[in-house]
């Protein structure tokens, strides 16, 4: 069945981005834009290539608001809406393969995105979003990691979108300045929200304030609707690097082992406490944690997936803790099967060298 298709965005000063995406979105019926005040070339290139623009100030700035306003300038025809930012782009033969998928009941569609890419051009963190959907019934909430929200009756029906991929390339330039506030603001208009006050604690942890980031994520794993076992094996993990940074490395062990315990089919968890191990030159809890990790061979399709577990760091680590536990052979079979997944790493190399001395 044919649909009328639009995609919609928000932008500012993303100049460099501009014909990616226009070329990405190209498969769409139209595009339109919420500029919401650049000071470089973004809106005189998005014209130039036939995206409508519209540009607005967004005073107090809230990302919410402006995904709404941006939502708004859709026209009423549109049958299916894709939402994007500029600094990402599908892959081609997104609209066939939506068309294809898309039932006449759908309201909302979920594809596999990834969010970044490793220095080699590998994909990083892999997980399915959910910014297709409906024309009417949807709106975007919280001022910061807003979420698309369902607006009518019951649960909204929802399609798997096999053979979509959409691609981030982020700006490492822009800053995160604004993330901390809006996050406070965030948990202050809805302090029984689980999924912003995890991201909150998560904020914390990455400015390294540590004592807040404890405090907030074991907030976080109180609330009744902080069910998700992921969510909160993340949490736990965080609250355990917290307090490794403080110096309570007891603790931080004991919350490792919680996080374990809560998601035990998530390779992370076992990673974290691997990677603890090895600073502790514990070779054979190292040896336990990259064997029980390795055992796990499904990753997970949410965003809390690390790629570092999913390529050559447990075998790497594995080779160095049977290298130091006396266990040669062991040692250089986990180095092979690091070096099959990174044959360019160098010091990869340089220590299956180091281990055939040894043997």
């Amino acid at each position: 069945m044919k649909y009328k298709v639009y995609g919609y965005a928000i932008c500012k000063n993303e100049e460099a981005f501009v014909d990616a995406w226009m070329d990405s979105m190209s498969e769409a019926d139209g595009v339109y834009v919420l500029d919401t005040g650049s000071t470089d070339g973004t809106v005189e290139k998005l014209r130039a290539r036939g995206a409508h623009v519209t540009v607005e100030l967004i005073r107090p700035w809230r990302f919410d608001v402006a995904r709404n306003r941006s939502l708004a300038l859709v026209p009423e025809d549109g049958d299916i809406l894709v939402c994007t930012d500029l600094d990402e782009a599908f892959e081609k033969g997104w609209r066939s393969a939506l068309e294809e998928q898309w039932a006449g009941d759908t309201d909302q569609a979920r594809y596999r995105y990834t969010w970044n890419f490793q220095e080699d051009g590998s994909e990083g963190v892999v997980f399915w979003i959910e910014k297709i959907h409906r024309r009417c019934g949807f709106k975007w909430r919280h001022p910061v990691h807003e979420v698309l929200t369902y607006t009518g009756e019951g649960e909204p029906k929802k399609a798997e979108l096999l053979g979509v991929q959409l691609n981030h390339h982020a700006d490492p330039t822009k800053p995160r300045a604004q993330y901390l506030p809006l996050l406070e603001l965030s948990v202050k208009e809805c302090p029984e929200d689980d999924r912003n006050m995890h991201y909150l604690g998560r904020e914390y942890m990455y400015r390294r304030m540590w004592d807040p980031c404890i405090e907030t994520l074991k907030r976080h794993l109180t609330l009744k609707s902080a069910t998700w076992p992921d969510e909160r094996a993340a949490s736990m993990r965080y609250i355990a690097r917290a307090y490794e940074n403080k110096g309570e490395d007891a603790e931080a062990e004991r919350w490792m082992y919680r996080a374990i315990g809560e998601a035990p089919y998530l390779r992370e968890p076992y990673m974290d406490l691997a990677c603890f191990y090895y600073r502790k030159k514990n070779w054979f809890g190292v040896i336990h944690m990259t064997e029980s990790a390795l055992k796990i061979r499904e990753r997970s399709m949410s965003y809390i997936n690390e790629p570092m577990s999913w390529g050559s760091a447990p075998y790497d680590l594995a080779a160095i803790a049977y290298y130091w536990a006396g266990l040669p052979e062991k040692a250089l079979e986990a180095e092979d099967r690091a070096l099959a997944m990174a044959p360019e790493d160098e010091r990869l190399k340089a220590n299956r060298d180091w281990i055939l001395k040894k043997l």
